[in-house]
């Protein structure tokens, strides 16, 4: 009897036989395994949302990190690091109050990981800026198994979650607002928490239109309240923009607002308020459930011959 064990070759594939589509295979299952990302950094990590709003623009990711209680930014691409989404982060660094930045990328450029470094050494306290590369090997035809490496972190990082450890919260306070407003909303429009879902910590709150394949967004960012249509969990961006795009007289008609310029959400429109103010939340509520419900019907009636 031969007990010599056989072995394999360890090969890296091509990351693109394992996602073949950034936004629509990459980011959701990212956002599915944020434990495998969050293992090579280091730090917990929770999803809080995909695709979310940051002025014309949308982050493929936002997540949490328990620990400090502070949103963690993640941009994610199935391509080598570029200028482009250097300054899409920066966008987004300033829109969603994030204090750490994590850029997946297959690979870096020498110039976008000395930006990250001096980034580390020149922001505030508080601030972690993360390069990580992504890459998927194999044994044969054996299942495409994600590597991470990280690029460049920040100084003396594992001091930073030691200290940060010392001082877990359980819910950072921005967390807690959204959550109040979300409780007075299914408290205040009938039968939103049956159809839409209970209150929650997030920043978004959805009104899924399986029958018209579409999503609706309420959202809350720092001083304001809006709503947005958005592609499905599983469907494509570019093929949502299309198909309304075919119909973006009419619906920009019914809805009020322009088409608008973001590939990842469309016809957003948005009241500028303060929804922690008791006071305010009254008609923020009554202004969103009327627009969700404006969206939910014209998208219905519109698309409902397909």
């Amino acid at each position: 009897m031969n007990d010599t064990p056989q072995f394999g070759k360890l090969v890296e594939a091509d990351i693109r036989e394992a996602w073949k589509h950034e936004a629509h295979m990459f980011t959701p299952w990212l956002y599915e395994n944020l434990n495998s990302l969050g293992e090579a950094i280091g730090m917990k990590l929770e999803g809080e949302g995909s695709e979310v709003a940051v002025d014309t623009f949308s982050a493929d990711i936002l997540a949490r990190d328990p620990t400090t209680d502070t949103k963690v930014l993640i941009e994610n691409q199935l391509a080598g690091s570029d200028h482009s989404h250097l300054g899409q982060i920066m966008t987004y660094l300033a829109g969603l109050d994030a204090k750490t930045i994590i850029w997946v990328a297959t690979d870096f450029r020498p110039a976008h990981l000395s930006a990250l470094k001096w980034l580390n050494e020149h922001t505030e306290e508080g601030f972690s800026f993360f390069a990580v590369k992504v890459k998927v090997v194999r044994i044969g035809d054996s299942p495409f198994a994600p590597i991470f490496e990280v690029m460049e972190r920040p100084n003396e990082w594992e001091r930073h979650l030691h200290a940060a450890t010392a001082n877990t919260k359980e819910r950072s306070e921005l967390s807690e607002r959204r959550f109040t407003f979300w409780q007075a909303f299914v408290q205040g429009v009938p039968e939103a928490e049956v159809r839409d879902g209970p209150a929650s910590y997030l920043s978004n709150r959805w009104r899924v239109l399986d029958d018209v394949g579409l999503v609706i967004s309420l959202m809350l960012a720092k001083r304001s309240v809006g709503i947005f249509i958005r592609t499905a969990q599983d469907g494509s961006n570019e093929e949502t923009a299309e198909r309304l795009r075919q119909r973006e007289a009419d619906l920009s008609m019914r809805l009020g607002v322009p088409f608008g310029n973001s590939d990842r959400y469309f016809f957003f429109d948005g009241l500028e308020a303060d929804y922690t103010d008791p006071a305010r939340q009254p008609n923020l509520i009554d202004w969103l459930a009327a627009k969700a419900d404006l969206y939910e019907t014209t998208l219905r009636e519109v698309f409902g011959d397909e």
